[in-house]
């Protein structure tokens, strides 16, 4: 593939520059609707590479677009550059090792993301110069896919409904097409409002939030048994009523996370869900106010756009690692578990288990099987929502050390390192290689349109965040 070869030379020739946004990233470390010098960052960067740059779309300060083109086809790709609370840490180093305590951190690496995303779009914005095609690359600066479905938000307002595919990646522990099947959910605030009282003096004359928030955990608990095996609920308490026991505690808060493969067994699970906190606010004589905050979609796959991508990816070939970064990798990956590194074996396709098994990092391409699609990712993102739009695939690259849990301070650590940029500028080539092959042929695009619509199945996308549902970023 003569244009592969281009691609990979445009990339490698920006490298530096890639690496030096990427980086600066991970320094911001900025959290969901809060990515204001990231986004600006990437907002310049497309500018000065010839993009035409339309900010605060969808009703979100830190979302944006960057085009480049006109008419069809149109190729979305996908970035995000948002972090995560409570993952502070330095870059390079095999300890835990804060740079700030209780600060943030890319514990997912979209720091290298929304880079390697960016690098897609500049490499297939360059090719199309140089070859006088016809189309539109478009470059979606998605905020808050951490807790905040910056996507999904995007959807709802027809951000992509003059798109004709669109692609992604993740950083990852193998080179690999990603699962198909993610899980839909809804994030949703449940605040009781009781009545504060002396615990000892009055107790009688308080009703403790607390008490219903607690309640209302037990029974979500025994809820657990009685949800389709399939289903995830999680929850964090985001305010306990303050730091005082010998107070009745007036008001307290839980955060939820219910997840489920389709939405409407979501939004069956949600109404189940809120019966309980109703009942636990009845139990104490409290108010409970119900505040939906995000929701996506599950991943509709597409496998003939699936099976493109590992075509290009394979013609590029995996990463290659000098002794330092093997050094490095050994070190981090005795911080891992064995049954962090067990679940990893477990989880990869028979050949590449195989070939990875006295291995650190993934040097290699996971073989590729339509039957990906079919399988379960078990976690949830708002990519979701663009697939159920237009045709979809993504990737991941190896960026992290073979066992590597997402949400850690091993992901941090790496996120910096050379180790993590070959990772990005790998995804970058893969998406921007894949979008040129199908930008020059129609008819494998009408293939990819056709499977969208099969997998559709006559259902239409219906956005799972209500109408009356704000972005968190514009709530007061």
């Amino acid at each position: 593939m003569k244009d592969i070869k281009k691609i990979v030379e445009i990339i490698e020739q920006k490298k530096d520059k890639f690496i030096q946004i990427s980086d600066q990233i991970w320094e911001f470390a900025e959290t969901r609707f809060q990515e204001v010098r990231s986004a600006e960052l990437l907002c310049q960067t497309l500018e000065a590479e010839g993009f035409s740059v339309e900010k605060g779309i969808a009703d979100m300060p830190t979302a944006f677009l960057g085009s480049f083109g006109s008419g069809s086809p149109v190729v979305a790709i996908l970035g995000e550059y948002d972090a995560l609370s409570g993952l502070s840490q330095k870059s390079g180093t095999a300890i835990p090792d804060p740079i700030e305590t209780g600060g943030n951190g890319h514990g997912c690496g979209h720091n290298l993301l929304g880079t390697g995303s960016l690098a897609a779009a500049v490499a297939l914005k360059d090719m199309m110069e140089q070859e006088g095609l016809q189309g539109t690359v478009r470059y979606y600066g998605c905020p808050a896919e951490e807790g905040g479905s910056g996507k999904t938000f995007m959807a709802r307002a027809g951000c992509f409904d003059d798109v004709d595919f669109a692609l992604c990646w993740h950083p990852w522990t193998t080179n690999t097409i990603l699962p198909g099947n993610s899980l839909a959910n809804y994030q949703v605030y449940f605040k009781f409002k009781g009545k504060s009282a002396h615990a000892a003096v009055q107790p009688h004359l308080g009703r403790s939030a607390l008490d219903a928030v607690e309640l209302m955990n037990v029974g979500v608990n025994y809820l657990r048994e009685h949800i389709i095996s399939e289903a995830r609920v999680h929850y964090a308490i985001t305010n306990t009523g303050g730091f005082s026991p010998n107070v009745v505690q007036a008001e307290a808060e839980v955060l939820y996370l219910i997840r489920a493969p389709k939405t409407q067994q979501v939004k069956e699970i949600y109404e189940r869900v809120c019966k309980i906190a109703r009942g636990a606010a009845l139990m104490t004589e409290t108010e409970v106010e119900i505040v939906f905050d995000k929701a996506c979609s599950n991943l509709l796959p597409n496998k003939t756009l699936n099976a493109k991508m590992a075509e290009v990816m394979d013609e590029i070939g995996a990463p290659a690692y000098n002794e330092d970064e093997l050094h490095f990798a050994k070190q981090l990956s005795a911080t891992l578990t064995e049954a962090d590194k067990k679940n990893e074996m477990n989880n990869l396709p028979k050949e590449a288990a195989e070939a990875l098994k006295d291995k650190v990092m993934s040097d290699v391409n996971n073989p590729y099987s339509d039957d990906l699609a079919d399988k379960p990712l078990g976690g949830s993102t708002d990519v979701g929502d663009v697939s159920w739009i237009v045709p979809t695939a993504q990737i991941g690259t190896a960026c992290w050390i073979l066992g590597t849990p997402a949400h850690t301070w091993q992901v941090v650590t790496i996120g910096a390192t050379s180790i993590a940029h070959k990772g990005m500028l790998q995804a970058g080539k893969v998406m921007a290689g894949t979008a040129l092959e199908v930008l020059k042929n129609p008819e494998f695009l009408e293939k990819c349109r056709l499977e969208h619509k099969a997998r559709l199945d006559g259902n239409l996308y219906q956005c799972p965040i209500p109408d009356e549902v704000v972005p968190a970023c514009n709530r007061k």
